[in-house]
């Protein structure tokens, strides 16, 4: 039985915000230079305020100027997309976050395209999607982009490992398999329309659980020795407790099996944050002609 590691993402997080922070430091006292996140939240989803709030504190620790659109659920699209037009000509914004959902009304994708690709610090805009894919400058979704750093740390080369992404969204799955790619990996998208998936995600050497289903993935579906990284964090009810949160795998299970898994709580999500105000440090860097610094 294998002694299963803990891939702790809050701690390679906080080494991450510490080299934004220094790098931050290094634009405001030489050139001058302060970068600008601005996030826009439609509606009172109690889920997105408490994200948006935690990105902007984050961004103030780091040396990032924060700056927040709260707009009322009855926005108009029309609306929504003169406002990110406004911050798109704006010099002190490098970032343009928009929260997802939003309301029914209004078509996200319109919402996407509308934003310029150098602001996209999110990257999900056509543009930056194609970079991904074809190897160009890209800004990269953060979440995907966060799962490969806590990757390269978990293990010496990926070159050549069999990778496994569970769920192919656009947001994770199709970039998190693009990354892996470009890391040389040999990758397989597995969906709700794959034949036997347990057989499938026996190969691998990598998993990536990002289907959004609670401890969908048994532990007899693991090949031993896999590196997990999962995404999924989902909201579980618990006889006379506190609903708590768990995974996409069933983590105890994996225990004794997997050389290394990230928790949930604790893996995955404080890196997102952390790559989110990457990207916008990134572009505030490219947008001006800088050098990006390495981080």
């Amino acid at each position: 039985m294998l002694a299963t590691k803990l891939i702790d993402g809050k701690a390679r997080a906080d080494r991450l915000l510490a080299d934004i922070a220094a790098a931050a430091a290094s634009l405001r006292g030489g050139p001058g230079i302060v970068p600008g996140l601005c996030a826009v939240l439609v509606g009172r989803d109690p889920a997105s305020e408490v994200y948006v709030r935690s990105k902007g504190k984050a961004a103030t620790a780091t040396g990032i100027a924060s700056f927040q659109h709260v707009l009322p659920e009855t926005t108009s699209e029309a609306e929504l997309l003169a406002l990110i037009a406004t911050l798109n000509a704006d010099d002190q914004v490098d970032g343009i976050l928009v929260q997802l959902p939003l309301p029914k009304h209004i078509d996200p994708q319109r919402v996407i395209d509308a934003i310029d690709p150098a602001k996209d610090v999110d990257g999900f805009h056509a543009q930056n999607v194609g970079h991904l894919w074809s190897g160009g400058r890209a800004l990269v979704p953060c979440t995907p982009y966060g799962c490969l750093m806590l990757l390269r740390d978990a293990l010496p080369s990926l070159a050549g490992a069999e990778a496994i992404v569970l769920g192919r969204s656009n947001i994770v799955g199709k970039p998190m398999a693009a990354l892996l790619l470009s890391e040389n990996c040999t990758v397989t998208l597995v969906h709700s329309r794959s034949r036997d998936i347990p057989a499938i995600l026996r190969r691998a050497d990598i998993l990536v659980a990002a289907v959004g289903r609670p401890q969908f993935v048994c532990g007899d579906w693991l090949k031993p020795g896999v590196v997990i990284i999962d995404i999924g964090i989902n909201r579980v009810e618990v006889a006379g407790g506190k609903p708590k949160l768990v995974g996409d795998v069933a983590f105890a299970e994996a225990q004794g099996i997997a050389a290394a898994i990230t928790p949930v709580p604790g893996g995955v999500g404080p890196m997102t944050i952390a790559c989110l105000l990457r990207n916008t440090l990134i572009a505030a860097c490219r947008r001006r002609g800088r050098a990006v610094p390495e981080i």
